[in-house]
């Protein structure tokens, strides 16, 4: 017979045993089969079993067993005052029915689990709250259970116990996660169309311009992905396209709508959108901080001589850089009421007197580079070309002109034939 120390030493190295298998992030199920083993070998049991609570319900749900057959698991319940009263129960004899806590409980299964040879059951309940019932059968010795056999018994449930319900804690936050994640999603997707019926908004003021402030949100976003910013950055730079203009909601209807060149009066008061708009969307706690700086700046230029506040090369945030070049391309490729659009051919002739002035290089560099990749075909998608029409140019003629162009500004381009394959 083993002595007192031995076992004391035995029971000590299968509960670390038990307690590396419960802490380590495997499979859940084979934790528990294998902490139920631990816990039987240790002792010499002969059969056992885990059975865990099903949220919402009586039913109990056998995770693990060893011994007891192809017939297990019965159907066992605990009802809810059960819930409440077995996690300060303590252990109880299936045989024995000494303890009060467990009579219900045993005049619905006390036969069954007998037929098993089920003779100890011993609840799993961490913080008040039952997770479920470790089954024991009697030991292989025959010999009945010693003082110090039920407290390691205790012990090494309670091991088990903290392991599932450390799997339940995960799976709760795995829930709360995902449900999360749907509700930013549904709020991502709901702040996208407020933006976007506010562009709409912003451009029926505008009778003459309907559909600007949607192409300067794609054009921007098109431009940032082509720089290879992150796809929260892109989205942030297509919002700010959307909302570049929204100052024009405070500009009288008859400036923005005039069918001709307006005054110099005129201009000033149509000059005011830009702080305007930065004034419209400071207050509001934006996903994306620079928003309104973005509707601030796209009318400054490198060269200082932009409005409101005069800003000259890199004062100007980058992103108001990228909005700028998008607001200025489609106001050059849309016919307005005192002038008709420019061919391909100025525009790219204007992108080529302006950059370093009014544009930033790398930014013209990008949205030509995306172009240029629309009509090579070295992507399927033709965004840019789909929303200035298939008329507008000759794809083949736009080819050279845009490898040309990026040959010139971009000094990482080794030559124009490079230019016209990049992807």
């Amino acid at each position: 017979m083993e002595s007192n120390t031995q076992k004391l030493i035995h029971a000590f190295g299968a509960l670390a045993d038990l307690g590396q298998e419960v802490a380590s992030a495997g499979d859940f199920n084979e934790m528990v089969r294998t902490s139920l083993h631990v816990l039987l070998g240790t002792l010499a049991i002969r059969r056992g079993a885990v059975v865990a609570c099903i949220p919402g319900r009586d039913g109990l749900e056998c995770i693990a067993l060893w011994g007891l057959g192809d017939g297990f698991p019965i159907q066992l319940t605990v009802t809810a005052p059960e819930r409440e009263q077995f996690p300060g129960a303590g252990l109880c004899y299936v045989t024995q029915n000494g303890n009060s806590s467990f009579s219900d409980f045993l005049n619905r299964h006390q036969t069954e689990l007998q037929n098993y040879g089920l003779e100890l059951i011993a609840p799993m309940a961490g913080r008040g709250t039952l997770s479920g019932l470790v089954l024991l059968g009697s030991k292989a010795s025959d010999e009945p259970f010693t003082e110090d056999d039920l407290k390691v018994i205790k012990a090494m449930v309670r091991h088990i116990e903290v392991g599932i319900h450390t799997h339940r804690l995960v799976g709760q936050i795995e829930q709360r996660a995902e449900e999360n994640r749907r509700l930013y999603e549904d709020l991502r997707a709901i702040y996208k169309d407020t933006v976007r019926a506010f562009a709409t908004a912003i451009d029926i003021k505008d009778k003459y311009t309907q559909g600007h402030s949607e192409r300067v949100g794609k054009y921007s976003e098109i431009i940032a992905r082509e720089l290879g910013w992150t796809e929260e950055a892109v989205e942030g730079i297509a919002i700010a396209g959307y909302l570049h203009d929204i100052g024009k909601l405070v500009v009288d209807r008859d400036i923005i709508n005039a069918p001709y060149k307006i005054d110099a009066k005129a201009s000033k008061d149509l000059n005011r959108h830009p702080l305007a708009g930065f004034e419209i969307l400071s207050p509001i706690q934006h996903p994306y901080a620079d928003i309104p700086l973005m509707a601030k700046y796209h009318h400054e230029r490198l060269d200082g001589n932009g409005y409101p506040d005069g800003l000259m090369g890199d004062e100007i945030p980058f992103g108001a850089r990228i909005v700028t070049l998008a607001d200025s391309f489609d106001a050059m490729t849309t016919d307005r009421p005192y002038k008709i659009r420019l061919s391909f051919e100025d525009v790219i002739q204007d992108f080529r007197r302006n950059t370093g002035t009014q544009f930033d290089s790398q930014v013209v560099v990008a949205f030509s580079r995306a172009l240029l990749k629309e009509v090579t075909g070295a992507v399927k998608e033709r965004r840019i070309v789909k929303l200035l029409g298939k008329n507008y140019f000759d794809l083949d003629r736009a080819v050279p002109l845009l490898t040309n162009l990026i040959a010139d500004l971009d000094p990482n381009t080794q030559s124009a034939a490079a230019a016209a394959t990049l992807a």
